[in-house]
């Protein structure tokens, strides 16, 4: 065991080349929770990750860490009632950002809940998050990272960044880190910080496409598994 495990750090993302994500599922976790795992951001402007470790009890926290970013999309979530961070669904959900499913559902560019005003402090009732699917290097089961909606403007400004120069987010591996900022409330919150880490080597970066196309398929077929709208309430891990 220890030796393939010093030939997968020695081979980093190139470890991924004769890997398929859908067979592993298959063969491995049919049956059971195929999810991925999360990296937690803290509440209260705390500046540690959490990244969930080999004990579920113990996640490792950590000031800042790299990897690339697979796969990204909106998801925005509108509570009826203010959410408690409990398990319960929302009301209504969208995976990409433009079609809302559940109540009141529709078109999301119109809704009146994804307007400024209509949530507290001057927000939106509708909560416009963003998901990623991050794989760091030497390993090769990806993390999710649920983007809040304070760090969407950070984000949509590195990904400027980086298309002017003519790079795309699975091009590069991304350094992630977290400050400290207060909203007009007076309320403390932690913001996402995003820096170029270092670009994919030619080789790398023809394994990462591969297995960016992988998760995409992934994700895509996640949607089309379940009825959304009948079943919102069993998709949660997708929304906490």
């Amino acid at each position: 065991m220890l030796n393939n495990e010093m030939t997968i750090k020695k081979q980093g993302f190139m470890s991924l080349a004769n890997f398929n994500i859908a067979e592993g599922f298959s063969e491995e976790l049919a049956g059971l929770d195929s999810g991925f795992e999360r990296i937690k951001i803290p509440a209260g402007g705390g500046t540690m990750f959490e990244v969930p470790g080999n004990n579920p009890n113990e996640p490792e926290t950590v000031k800042e860490f790299s990897a690339v970013i697979l796969h990204h999309h909106p998801m925005y979530t509108f509570y009826r009632d203010q959410y408690t961070g409990n398990s319960n669904p929302p009301n209504c959900l969208s995976f990409d950002g433009v079609n809302g499913h559940g109540e009141p559902g529709g078109f999301c560019q119109s809704c009146p809940n994804n307007r400024f005003g209509s949530g507290g402090n001057g927000s939106k009732a509708c909560k416009n998050k963003h998901q990623m699917y991050l794989l760091r290097e030497n390993e090769v089961f990806p993390f999710t990272l649920f983007l809040p909606t304070s760090s969407n403007k950070e984000f949509s400004r590195y990904i400027r960044i980086l298309l002017c120069s003519g790079k795309k987010s699975d091009s590069v591996v991304t350094k992630f880190s977290l400050k400290k900022a207060v909203n007009k409330g007076g309320i403390a919150y932690s913001q996402v910080q995003f820096e170029i880490d270092r670009t994919l080597s030619k080789e790398e970066l023809l394994v990462i496409k591969k297995f960016s196309e992988q998760i995409k398929a992934y994700f895509q077929n996640f949607q089309k598994g379940i009825n959304i709208d009948e079943n919102i309430g069993e998709i949660t891990v997708f929304v906490e």
